[in-house]
């Protein structure tokens, strides 16, 4: 594929819309329309696990780009940073922990968005007095709940959201609805 011209048709404050005219190997010509980030900015995505507990922290999160709240792992934009993920922790679910891994940049969405993020698996010491009743530092325009679940719980958790009309990320899907066959 060649690209042969690409033109915005939108912008706001945080993406903006193009259309891309590309020409395959025939010589056809195709139109793809694709969002970009303003601010180039890699993000986290945060495997967060209580530890001795085992059990995941989740969130489930209204998302206006669905009209619907989706259950999903903690995540924010972290400036090229893996620490961020630690920031991102905090604010979406009040836990605090320590990195234990941190994933190459990876692309999120390359069908339609040109997002980059690393994948933070981060453990929290549950023990820990400030772990106890974590308080979520949220934005005003958030609105988050934590879920904690075991592994071997999980996949019955995401289809019984799905039955209350809960939307599911293909992330989660990938770790806990698939693990029984990969």
């Amino acid at each position: 594929m060649k690209k042969l011209n690409e033109k915005t048709v939108y912008e706001g404050n945080w993406l903006l819309v193009s259309e891309a005219i590309y020409q395959n190997k025939q010589g056809q010509e195709f139109i793809w329309e694709c969002v970009h980030r303003k601010r180039s900015t890699v993000g986290v995505v945060i495997v967060a696990r209580l530890m001795p507990s085992k059990r995941f922290v989740l969130i489930k999160q209204h998302r206006p780009a669905i009209d619907g709240y989706i259950i999903a792992l903690p995540a924010g934009l972290g400036f090229n940073d893996p620490n961020h993920a630690l920031v991102e922790l905090q604010e979406e679910t009040g836990y605090i922990g320590k990195i234990k891994d941190v994933s190459p940049v990876l692309k999120t969405g390359a069908s339609l968005i040109n997002d980059n993020a690393r994948i933070v698996y981060i453990e929290v010491d549950e023990n820990l007095p400030a772990n106890q009743n974590p308080v979520q530092k949220l934005e005003d325009a958030e609105d988050i709940e934590v879920c904690l679940v075991k592994k071997e719980e999980a996949k019955d958790f995401l289809f019984r959201q799905i039955e209350q009309g809960t939307h599911i990320s293909a992330n989660l899907w990938y770790v806990f609805g698939l693990s029984e066959i990969l």
